[in-house]
């Protein structure tokens, strides 16, 4: 895969549509051109403690911070045209379509590839996990900062370079 954009979001709360953070990461013939990293003020801006534990963003954070469809129109602009991929998609692309239907906005229907589930076809049972460290690890790319979305999506881009 040449052209795509890695797509990673954290969420506020257990709710899928409460994305208090996305990063986006464009590769284009191979060669990351372009990085994207957003806090997204969710509605309402309720976190939940276990989210705070794994990602650190809190309500302060994004209080002042725009909402999903002003953070998504900027999003579009880079990722036209290309598929998206991420590391067990299932969350992320579950995000995007809950925080389209929470704002009212029209799900166009986006292509998704997830890398967790290319590294399980291409690694097996040579790797402990299917983890994002591990397999980033594993394609040679050291994830410095796990749950930080750009850093995440990153990685994400790394693995797909090296897999898909």
């Amino acid at each position: 895969m040449r052209n795509f954009a890695a797509i990673d979001f954290e969420t506020a709360n257990r709710n899928s549509c409460s994305v208090c953070s996305v990063g986006v990461v464009v590769v284009r013939d191979g060669v990351i051109t372009d990085r994207y990293y957003k806090l997204i003020h969710p509605v309402p801006n309720y976190y939940s403690d276990s989210n705070v534990a794994v990602h650190g963003i809190r309500p302060e954070d994004t209080e002042g911070e725009d909402t999903f469809p002003e953070v998504w129109a900027e999003v579009v602009q880079l990722i036209e045209g290309l598929p998206l991929v991420a590391h067990f998609s299932r969350f992320d692309e579950g995000c995007l379509k809950a925080a389209h239907r929470r704002f009212g906005m029209t799900y166009p229907g986006y292509e998704f590839h997830c890398t967790c589930l290319a590294s399980r076809r291409v690694f097996g049972k040579t790797l402990p996990n299917h983890r994002l460290p591990t397999v980033a690890a594993r394609c040679g790319y050291d994830l410095k900062k796990h749950h930080h979305a750009l850093a995440d999506a990153e990685a994400c881009a790394a693995i797909a370079m090296k897999i898909l």
